[in-house]
């Protein structure tokens, strides 16, 4: 499997969540979201995991987007400020009042401890692509040369800092939050272990 394999199909939609993201976040932050559907793909793909491409794509690329400055909420955790722009980017697109919910649980998702793949497998592919990304846990689910290959093409470029910096200041803010409770459990030790960093 190769990152060609894995590319979203060429919609709308996906040219229009990658502007998005573009415009909004960070280099690191968008070669986050990147590789978080890159490696969620490949997941579902190497597991004949059923997911939505498009939708998976989507919600990669806004699933951080609570995290941006002109989209953090005061009151709302950042993943359900996310999932609530992932909304309104639904409507957008034309998708329906189903594909919208969809697409704003996976980002909510993002965040569980655990997603049930038959429930919600683009939450389910998220959690675990992000959670590669950001601590490098189960590292050794994706085959070191496609770890490698989307790592040349996607660099960490810092990312590491800058999101413990957002999770650190959500925690100040929310401290009842999942990424509050994160931060009080040790979140930036794990972060910083992460072996994609090494």
């Amino acid at each position: 499997m190769t990152l060609d394999d894995l590319l979203p199909p060429d919609s709308t939609a996906v040219r229009t969540a990658g502007e998005v993201a573009e415009h909004f976040q960070s280099p690191a932050m968008l070669d986050h979201c990147r590789r978080s559907y890159l490696w969620a793909a490949a997941y579902g793909r190497a597991r004949d995991i059923a997911f939505d491409a498009e939708l998976l794509y989507v919600a990669a690329m806004l699933h951080d987007i609570g995290l941006v400055a002109a989209f953090d909420s005061a009151t709302l955790p950042f993943e359900e400020a996310g999932g609530a722009v992932a909304w309104v980017f639904g409507a957008g697109a034309g998708w329906d009042a189903d594909r919208r919910r969809r697409t704003g649980a996976a980002i909510v998702a993002h965040m569980a401890a655990t997603v049930d793949a038959a429930a919600d497998p683009e939450g389910h592919l998220l959690e675990l692509a992000t959670g590669l990304d950001i601590s490098g846990r189960n590292v050794d689910d994706w085959p070191a040369d496609l770890r490698a290959e989307v790592l040349a093409r996607y660099p960490r470029l810092g990312l590491v800092e800058e999101f413990v910096g957002c999770f650190e200041a959500q925690a100040a803010r929310k401290p009842e939050s999942l990424a509050g409770r994160f931060v009080a459990s040790g979140f930036r030790d794990r972060a910083r272990a992460n072996p994609l960093d090494r």
